[in-house]
């Protein structure tokens, strides 16, 4: 039994009567007022403000007041802390109600710590609210078809919370996990004239005895085929996450996006990745707090860090880590919000073909340390110091600091930091840091090859993406090329993918067969994450030797050679959608060069080639049976649509408002000519 704080499940239950429901109790329970004195003291309005300023200026005041702020202090500079903070608390600290995810579960420290620190230094914090989904808990249900157009809910959210505030001088966004993280960079991006910092929100510690949260989850699987016991399946997922704050021990999309904010500038140095609930942790919060002040004082707003070169400079960081696919989609949201270039397939490309792999974290190997012990071994600056070595970065950009990119880096080298955080690893953990984040030198020895490949064919016309790191060595021949011809097992859904995962019987999923999932894209499922299949044959004994392709999206935990993305998608038109049950499926991806391709190439065991099989999908017709999910909200599919007129999936799923005018204005036109 998994117990966390206070054990209640000794308490004998007792039904509520109709009267303890309907009266509610003692006389005391009754008692209310009509009346109150109100806050004491005076609001300082001065002549100017009340002649000059608006009158919510005047009403604003008189609710701080009421909220019980001393008047004298209510003319401070205002400072805006949001986050995606969710559940409650008590005061010793046990579960009130509970929030989604460890991720945002102890946000609420940091709100805190942040605004004591603003108001010691003279500000007048203000703190609001939007929470998050988890990715986890979605993962194979139809919570999932909400996950990707939520971020850009929510940094609508955060935009509009923001700017009904128009007397903050400065926001702090405080965020965590893998999609409230983008939500508040694209959020805090589009406030282009404010000064502003983010706090990500750390990591969860990693059990000294178990499996991470990523490996968790795939328990249903291993136990349905008899790999694991029901009792090890208990013990290990009680065990998955050793403390209840931070995002998942592994560099997925909620630690990738925290590298991505470090190193575009937009969070201190050495904040990415920190152990949840440690001094240093909330230490994070006071020191953001303090730059924050800085930055308003010095008039330096986000636009001025959030540069071209900033964002080539998160690319190389995410190459060099090994980040998650997710951020293919993130990134150049990021950029659309702050009006920068939006990279696409050709720039990510390009920076992976040069950029090497010298992080060796979950879910990349070889080892695969989780994100606590990849922060003590220096975390984004120590990967950004060796790429600085290398000459791949751009190092005049301006950082939340006041600093540049130079200015910390040279910090960091000689810093009392570096040398306690870097000794602590190898003292306690007995782990050598220079084995977890490599110089050039000690990651090729070690076999690391650069992350992400963009196959292409007449499966995916458009292209695709793979997490080229996270091909299992096992199957990569020894020119690293990884080559698979298998028969295609086509399924119409995850969930009718996941049930012949789970089979014992003759619909079993079988070694040596490409499986492919698709309506998967955000037309179908509002582009669902495929985690729990991934999960599956990442640890199942024979997953290695199956390929996964679909229109979806994966979780920045995924491995294996798993290709998403793939365009167009199905209900797009795309040719994924015309694939059927034993096509012969030819796949290649050179992970050194970082080329790749995934064609149709026969029926059966006849291999035709792909000229042959580029014809053969000219002439087939989708099925019926190709449609959006039932289940799929209206709100998402109008997601789907406004994305889509927006540059779609590789554009980074965003609204661009003056295509969708363009667009709707075009049909109105139409409409009318009818």
């Amino acid at each position: 039994m998994c117990i966390r704080d206070r054990d209640v499940t000794s308490q004998k239950k007792i039904k509520p009567s109709f009267i303890d429901i309907i009266e509610g109790g003692t006389e005391a329970n009754y008692r209310i007022q009509t009346h109150a004195e109100g806050p004491k003291g005076k609001i300082p309005f001065t002549p100017e403000i009340l002649i000059n300023e608006p009158s919510g200026n005047h009403f604003g005041l008189t609710q701080n007041a009421g909220m019980g702020w001393n008047p004298q202090e209510l003319l401070r500079k205002q400072f805006l802390i949001l986050s995606t903070s969710g559940g409650m608390k008590d005061s010793d600290g046990s579960p009130v109600a509970l929030g989604f995810h460890t991720g945002h579960w102890e946000l609420s420290s940091l709100v805190e710590k942040s605004a004591n620190t603003i108001n010691e230094l003279g500000g007048l914090p203000f703190a609001a609210y939007c929470s998050d989904p988890c990715d986890g808990r979605t993962q194979g249900t139809t919570g999932m078809f909400d996950s990707l157009p939520y971020r850009n809910d929510a940094a609508k959210v955060f935009r509009r919370i923001a700017r009904s505030l128009p007397t903050a001088k400065a926001i702090m966004g405080i965020a965590s996990c893998d999609k409230g993280l983008p939500a508040m960079m694209m959020a805090l991006a589009g406030m282009r004239d404010k000064p502003s910092i983010i706090v990500p929100g750390g990591s969860t510690l990693a059990p000294e005895n178990g499996e991470d949260a990523g490996k968790i989850q795939s328990i249903g699987a291993r136990f349905s085929q008899g790999e694991i016991t029901l009792d090890y399946a208990q013990d290990m997922g009680c065990k998955a996450c050793a403390s209840p704050g931070g995002g998942c021990q592994f560099l997925g999309t909620a630690g990738t996006s925290q590298v991505i904010a470090e190193s575009l500038g937009i969070a201190l140095t050495h904040s990415a990745c920190t152990p949840s609930g440690t001094p240093a942790w909330l230490d994070n919060a006071k020191r953001s707090a303090k730059a924050l002040m800085n930055l308003e004082e010095d008039s330096i707003n986000i636009q001025q860090i959030l540069t071209d070169k900033a964002f080539e400079n998160a690319m190389v960081v995410h190459a060099a880590c090994g980040g998650s696919t997710n951020l293919l989609l993130h990134l150049p949201a990021i950029a659309h919000s702050v009006g920068r270039k939006r990279m696409g397939v050709d720039d990510w490309a390009r920076i992976n073909s040069y950029v090497p792999r010298l992080v060796d974290v979950l879910p990349n190997g070889p080892v695969g340390h989780p994100t606590s012990q990849f922060y003590a071994a220096g975390g984004v600056p120590e990967v950004m110091l060796n790429l600085k070595k290398l000459g791949l970065l751009n190092l005049d950009e301006l950082t939340v600091s006041g600093k540049t990119l130079r200015e910390n880096l040279e910090w960091w080298e000689e810093s009392e930091r570096r040398k306690y955080v870097r000794n602590f690893l190898s003292q306690n953990d007995k782990v050598d840091p220079g084995n977890v984040i490599m110089n050039k030198a000690n990651a090729t020895l070690r076999g690391l090859t650069s992350t992400v490949t963009f196959p292409k064919g007449n499966i995916a016309p458009e292209g695709s993406v793979i997490k080229s790191t996270a091909i299992d060595p096992e199957v990569i021949d020894k020119d690293g090329v990884y080559r698979n011809t298998g028969l295609a097992r086509v399924f119409n859904s995850e969930k009718d993918a996941m049930r012949s995962i789970k089979s014992t019987g003759p619909d079993k999923l079988k070694k040596g067969e490409i499986l492919v999932i698709i309506c998967g894209g955000p037309i179908g499922t509002g582009m669902e994450e495929t985690y729990q299949i991934t999960a599956a044959l990442k640890h199942l004994s024979y997953g290695k030797h199956i390929a996964l392709l679909t229109d979806a999206r994966f979780s920045g935990v995924s491995t294996g050679a798993c290709i998403g993305h793939i365009g167009p998608e199905a209900l797009a038109g795309g040719p994924i959608g015309l694939l059927k049950d034993a096509d012969l499926i030819e796949i290649e991806i050179d992970t050194k060069k970082l080329t790749g391709s995934i064609n149709l190439v026969g029926e059966g065991t006849d291999n035709h080639g792909s000229d042959w099989g580029s014809k053969e999908l000219s002439f087939r017709n989708a099925s019926l049976e190709i449609k959006p999910n039932e289940k799929l909200p209206d709100d998402t599919r109008l997601w789907a649509a406004l994305q889509d007129v927006s540059g779609g999936t590789w554009g980074g799923c965003v609204y661009d408002v003056d295509a969708i005018i363009e667009t709707l204005n075009a049909g109105k036109e139409a409409l009318k000519k009818k």
